[in-house]
Order: C-alpha cells, then structure tokens, then sequence
C-alpha cells in the first residue's frame, strides 16, 4: 500500500510549490492529497507565481488554478505518513484555521516528516511546533521562526535543512534538495 502525502493548500499558494511537489510524489509512487479549508475534492485554489527578478522582495503574479483532489473536512491526520507545507499567501491566514493548527500539531506530536517551503513555516510558527528546531524559510519569514523558538538557518536559495522529522526550504529553487530530502525522510532511498 502507497504512503499517503497531505498537502495544505489555500488560495495564493506558490504555484510552483504546490504543484511540483504535488506531481513529484505522485510520479514517486505515494497517494498525496491536497486540501484546503473550506473545500472540497474538485473545487480549485488560485495560485500565485513568486519570481526572483533583482527587487529587494520576490515579485508576484498570478498562476494556475490548481485543483483540490479531497476534503477538507475528511482529512484524518493518522492516515498519513507526511506533510507538506507550500509557501505563497495561503500561510498567513490557513494558519488561522484550528483544524490547520490540530493537523499540524498530529504530525509533530507523531513525529511523522513535514516539509515546509518558502512561507509554509509560518504555518509551523503558529502551529508551536519549531521550539528548538533548526529550520530555514523565505528569509523575510525569519523573525517568525526565530519568534517560534528555531534556529533560523540561511541554507541559501537551492538547498533544504533538515532537522529531525522537518525538511524546510527557502523558495522553489530548492525543490530537488527538498523534495528529495522528504522523501528520505518518509524511507525511500534515492539512487541513481
């Protein structure tokens, strides 16, 4: 039986951070679900696209519309063996939803692997879950992690730290060491 991969998502979620690893996973053999509070399998969430083009911040544009494969409201954290945490603007009030918040605190409590990207750590700030921890994020998401009681690690833009059961990147240019680094997390051993 496949390993079964949550995904939380919300309108405005990095495009390439959802979509990427939703597609990678699913290429890899695991069942991944992606939700989002409020709705449900079929409904779609906006995304944005987070680009890097010699501003001080990353510029933003609007991406695809991305579908949501189960809902919301069926998600049993203990069927899962993993979580993923995609970056954009669906942190900053996902993080808001006590569900959110209890599935966030299963898979710590558990110490089943987590993978945040980008400004998915704020889920796990407001979740209380990066106390001593080593963690790294979007560089502007820093003092929230530091806030939360982690170490805040400049791991640079194409790479991914781990700490335990947590794999977390800065943005989408790590996606190879992040999703790779999940995975390993998760059992699969990569060779090539």
């Amino acid at each position: 039986m496949a390993k079964k991969i949550l995904v939380l998502a919300g309108d405005y979620v990095e495009d390439y951070e959802v979509m990427v690893p939703f597609q990678a996973l699913q290429m890899l053999g695991y069942e991944v679900h992606a939700v989002c509070p409020g709705k449900k399998a079929g409904e779609t969430v906006r995304t944005a696209v987070h680009d890097f083009e010699g501003d001080q911040t990353y510029s933003e544009k609007r991406g695809h519309n991305f579908q949501i494969n189960y809902d919301f409201d069926k998600v049993n954290p203990e069927e899962y063996d993993g979580l993923v945490l995609p970056g954009g603007r669906a942190p900053e009030y996902i993080r808001l939803d006590d569900r959110v918040i209890e599935i966030v605190k299963h898979f710590a409590e558990a110490n089943k692997p987590i993978a945040a990207i980008c400004h998915g750590p704020l889920v796990l700030a407001a979740a209380g879950v990066l106390k001593g921890k080593k963690a790294t994020s979007y560089p502007a998401v820093g003092p929230d992690v530091r806030n939360a009681g982690a170490e805040w690690v400049d791991v640079g833009l194409t790479d991914a730290l781990v700490d335990g059961n947590l794999v977390t990147a800065q943005a989408w240019p790590a996606h190879p060491a992040w999703i790779r680094k999940f995975v390993e997390l998760l059992g699969a051993k990569i060779e090539i």
